[in-house]
């Protein structure tokens, strides 16, 4: 999992995995549904490590989190996971939705 902290780390990392689909998580330090979403995700990598993961922490890059949601207009929300094909956002969801099944299906 990669930490991204702003727009130029957000734009590399989207064009370095431009091939194949991958996973942003928008995670909140202080929400312990945010931290069951981390775990989840931290559980999806232990199985498909070849997926590419960015994490944004929202307490320490808000104008990333606030960025990510006008670019690509997706109401903003904590956790919040997003799955990119192409550079672009092919799905998302939040809160309880985000389990290691609900990756496995949107990300393979």
């Amino acid at each position: 999992m990669q930490g991204l902290t702003s727009q130029k780390a957000l734009k590399q990392w989207l064009s370095e995995h431009i091939e194949k689909k991958s996973l942003l998580l928008k995670h909140s330090k202080t929400c312990p549904i945010s931290m069951r979403a981390y775990n989840a995700v931290q559980a999806f990598t232990q199985e498909h490590s070849s997926v590419p993961i960015g994490v944004v922490v929202v307490q320490d890059s808000r104008p990333l989190s606030n960025h990510i949601a006008e670019r690509f207009d997706i109401l903003h929300e904590s956790p919040q996971a997003i799955v990119f094909e192409q550079g672009k956002p092919i799905w998302h969801d939040s809160h309880f939705a985000i389990t290691v099944e609900t990756l496995q299906q949107q990300v393979l």
